[in-house]
């Protein structure tokens, strides 16, 4: 059995926790993982292939190995693990592109500032670059691209969860506002036929989503419409439910507000705001959630409560009347007009 570690033990590996995040990203950035698909492999093979120094790979392979991301085999080779093979590409499990997104220097940059954040009120994203964080894409289509495809690898197992946990029956045309690449609105629409969809997000967004395998495949292009805007602005008309995941958390409550207000306007008389969204429990259980706030503290926005969701939605002209729970670590907060 492993030792029990002592307090002092385990603070020491919660500091070093970056370490395993930028091992993962080498990683991912050599595509080891793609690499090791047809079977283990010596280092020396495999820095050939990646153009990297063996000594240095088999250093990365063997620290990643003690996590349990790959093994090293008693004749010196490496293999992949279950862990390792989510770093795959073009696999239905591929979390590449978040491996990716989550330890880019833009990111470790604005965490840099958190400090300067807490102390200030200040947003740290923006100490680092001058810009808000969307706003950055914009300037950095690349960094934009990455950042689209790791929302659509995290989603894998998430966006399941959101068709089986609630009843779209009801629905005849469904908004995805701030949709991306369209692969939630897609499983929703796959789950249920008779529905119709709209995916509504940037054009430069659009124009990706019009070349991806989620709203283009068979049987849902034809039931599938894609727009493009600022929800700032506006969103489609005429939508009997408005569905946004990952997007209020992405912003301030003036900004959520706004959001929700333009919904609101543009829904039919008995239609519905679905949000996707952690909602922070009271307690001191890990959390996904409570995690993923500091994330969105370093770019202005922030996770929920459900009385915080009630607050925001009233502003908006809402009124809260249900929190559904998914399997996973998300619940689909739904409102209607106030």
């Amino acid at each position: 059995m492993p030792k029990k570690l002592s307090p002092p033990e385990l603070m020491r590996n919660l500091t070093i926790g970056y370490w395993i995040a930028r091992l993962i990203h080498v990683a991912a950035k050599l595509k080891l993982a793609d690499l090791l698909k047809k079977g283990p492999r010596t280092v020396e093979d495999l820095a050939a292939a990646a153009n990297v120094q063996p000594q240095a790979l088999y250093r990365i392979l063997r620290a990643l190995a003690s996590v349990g991301v790959f093994a090293e085999t008693k004749n010196g080779r490496f293999k992949l693990t279950p862990l390792a093979s989510t770093l795959q590409t073009g696999v239905p499990t591929s979390m590449h592109a978040w491996a990716l997104m989550i330890n880019e220097n833009w990111g470790w940059d604005a965490w840099k500032e958190l400090l300067y954040g807490v102390k200030t009120g200040e947003m740290p994203f923006l100490r680092a670059h001058g810009v808000p964080l969307f706003e950055y894409f914009e300037q950095h289509t690349e960094d934009l691209q990455v950042f689209g495809e790791s929302m659509t690898s995290i989603s894998i197992t998430e966006n399941p969860t959101v068709p089986a946990a609630y009843t779209f029956s009801g629905i005849q045309t469904l908004v995805d506002v701030g949709g991306g690449h369209g692969s939630l609105l897609a499983t929703i629409l796959k789950a249920n036929p008779k529905l119709k969809g709209i995916l509504y997000d940037q054009s430069s967004v659009i124009a990706r989503a019009e070349k991806d395998q989620h709203v283009t495949a068979k049987g849902i292009k034809e039931r599938c419409r894609l727009e493009s805007g600022s929800f700032f602005e506006s969103v489609p008309k005429g939508g009997d439910a408005y569905i946004m995941k990952y997007i209020l958390h992405d912003w301030n409550d003036e900004e959520c507000v706004k959001i929700l207000s333009n919904c609101r306007d543009a829904m039919t008389e008995k239609g519905k705001v679905l949000i996707v969204d952690n909602v922070i429990a009271p307690g001191n259980n890990p959390s996904w959630g409570k995690l993923l706030d500091i994330q969105m503290l370093i770019i202005g926005g922030r996770e929920r409560t459900k009385k915080e969701f009630a607050a925001l939605f009233a502003e908006g002209g809402l009124k809260l009347t249900r929190v559904v729970p998914t399997k996973g670590p998300l619940s689909i907060i739904e409102g209607v007009r106030a």
